[in-house]
């Protein structure tokens, strides 16, 4: 039987460490300052770069953190969506979620009103359907939505373009 070294039993326990907090604990994200204010973001195996504008001492080389927060929103509710239509044999041509958040004028600057959009494009679309998938993901499924409700309201719409 092969022997593994000490420092291979340690890099594999530190990994399997951080796998079974990530799966059980929660998500676990790390952002390492990069110079002014530019941040190197990981999480899951990803890195990105997050910065501030200009204005603010920032280089503007990449999105700012709070924008992120309705891309998370955009992403959780476009899957839930894209995943509940498949199971309803709805298959769009093309499905775009369009999120615009409105913030405060006082510091915290937070979003006070969130609209989605969900912009559909396909031949003879069900639109109660759309509408099911769409309940379903607000009201049930989606994460990040229920967590947003809870400082924002939350408004949506449909729509769906000519082919």
């Amino acid at each position: 039987m092969r022997r593994i070294s000490s420092v291979c039993a340690k890099r594999f326990l530190f990994k399997f460490v951080q796998i079974l907090k990530d799966n059980i604990m929660g998500t676990i994200v790390h952002t390492t300052w990069a110079g002014k204010m530019a941040f190197e973001a990981k999480v899951g195996g990803f890195n990105f770069r997050i910065d501030a504008t200009e204005a603010v001492g920032g280089e503007n080389g990449g999105p700012q953190p709070k924008s992120l927060t309705l891309v998370s929103l955009a992403g959780c509710t476009a899957m839930d969506v894209i995943s509940i239509l498949g199971k309803m044999r709805v298959v769009p041509d093309y499905f775009d979620v369009e999120v615009e958040g409105e913030l405060t004028d006082e510091h915290p600057k937070i979003y006070h009103t969130i609209n989605i959009k969900y912009i559909f494009k396909g031949k003879d679309l069900p639109m109660d359907k759309l509408e099911k998938a769409v309940k379903l993901s607000q009201d049930r499924y989606c994460g990040v939505s229920e967590m947003l409700r809870k400082a924002a309201k939350i408004n949506h719409e449909i729509v769906i373009l000519d082919n």
